[in-house]
């Protein structure tokens, strides 16, 4: 076993190297970045939208006067337009995701903008900026109208059966409005949707602090913000100083420019850009994510665990991976048990296996402490869904040391 041991370490400080992202809809952060939004939870794979036969052509010359009773399977593009706002009634952050929720399967769609409102057309071209494999049996597929890329687009009565309307915003839970029987010409406003704060959720993905800058400060942010989406990192740096120096208290501008310093490799400034934001705002939740990651590079396993709890006691309710970069921050300071309770909260979350090297490193943890089946089980469900992996073929050999050791274990006499 010291050979396994003595791996283990190495495994984890390489494998972090390569897998440095949080997941946006846990850190969403404010308009300005490279925003890839996704939902809260995924939709189970391989789940199909319902109602009906989507694509259904209209009826012939001949038919045209016949009474039916079934609904118009007609495929047409559909508008909607409403607001969401807060449950005290006062605009959301900007930039809330607006989601189509068929039979379980999520499809993004749209923002909301700076007043909560929002205008979006069902399978339009702001939905191909979220393109997912996840949403294949999404009713938009098989409809008839000439889309995106060459794909068709379309919906009909039927195919709207079962689906509804949502806002995404981390830390909120949000209403729905339900879609069915609407049709093409009905009136596109679908009215208002609430978003009310989750329970033991104190972190914000945005800062409260936004509402008060100046309109020098205001204006700079956005120029900043314009850099940073056009990737002109010195120009977003200007503009962007130019911010908090107008507003010092501007935590969101403080957090866009870390992110900057950070494209320019300077990352003992984004760590203090970060830790600005953080010290005027410390319920906003993003600079903690980018304080993680850099804790990450820097190999700084002190501040990955602080900012991991830290950012899990503002939100609970987050995506495995930030348990995953907790556990192993505390394996990495020797923290054991602590690190496997972690792990296992990760796993327990990762029900689907889509972060596999969560079961390697809880399967590294059991093996330390002697756990040898459970062990050999996490390093076959790694292996399962990470087939190719670059360390498969190591993992395959700690795999065989750990069977072995389960195999010397003395039996339970009857």
């Amino acid at each position: 076993m010291a050979k396994i041991i003595s791996l283990q370490r190495a495994w984890v400080v390489a494998v972090l190297a390569t897998a440095l992202s949080i997941p946006a809809v846990c850190l969403a952060q404010e308009p300005g970045g490279n925003q890839n939004p996704a939902p809260p939870t995924q939709a189970p794979p391989g789940q199909q939208p319902g109602g009906g036969r989507p694509g259904g052509q209209p009826p012939g010359p001949d038919r045209t006067q016949q009474q039916t009773p079934f609904p118009d399977t007609t495929p047409r593009q559909i508008f909607l337009s409403g607001s969401v706002k807060l449950a005290d009634g006062t605009p959301p952050p900007p930039n809330v995701v607006i989601e189509r929720v068929c039979n379980g399967v999520v499809r993004p769609e749209g923002y909301a903008d700076s007043k909560g409102n929002f205008s979006i057309v069902l399978g339009g071209a702001n939905a191909a900026v979220f393109a997912d494999a996840s949403v294949g049996n999404d009713p938009l597929s098989r409809g008839t109208f000439p889309g995106i890329g060459g794909r068709d687009t379309g919906f009909n009565e039927r195919s709207l059966n079962g689906c509804e309307i949502r806002a995404n915003l981390a830390g909120f839970q949000s209403d729905s409005i339900t879609l069915a029987f609407r049709q093409a010409l009905d009136n596109p406003d679908i009215g208002i949707i609430h978003l009310r704060r989750l329970a033991n959720v104190e972190g914000f993905t945005f800062s409260v602090t936004t509402a008060l800058a100046p309109k020098e400060a205001r204006k700079a942010y956005e120029k900043g913000v314009a850099g940073v989406k056009k990737q002109r990192w010195p120009d977003a740096e200007r503009d962007l100083t130019k911010a908090v120096e107008a507003y010092p208290k501007y935590a969101v501008a403080w957090y866009e420019l870390g992110r900057v310093y950070q494209q320019l490799k300077r990352l003992d400034d984004a760590n203090r850009a970060y830790g600005e934001a953080i010290k005027i705002d410390s319920k906003f939740i993003s600079p903690y994510g980018q304080l993680i990651i850099l804790g990450v590079v820097q190999q700084n396993w002190e501040n990955v665990a602080l900012y991991t709890s830290q950012v899990l006691k503002l939100n609970p309710y987050l995506a495995p991976e930030i348990y995953f970069y907790s556990a192993v921050a505390n394996y990495n300071l020797h923290k054991i048990d602590v690190a496997e309770g972690y792990a296992r909260q990760a796993a327990k979350l990762d029900a689907q296996h889509k972060t596999p090297r969560i079961n390697h490193l809880l399967g590294l943890i059991l093996a330390e402490k002697q756990d040898y089946k459970d062990a050999a089980e996490n390093m076959r469900i790694y292996l399962k869904f990470s087939p190719d992996a670059s360390d498969a073929v190591q993992v395959q050999q700690m795999l065989t040391e750990v069977e072995k050791q389960v195999g010397d274990e003395p039996q339970p006499q009857p």
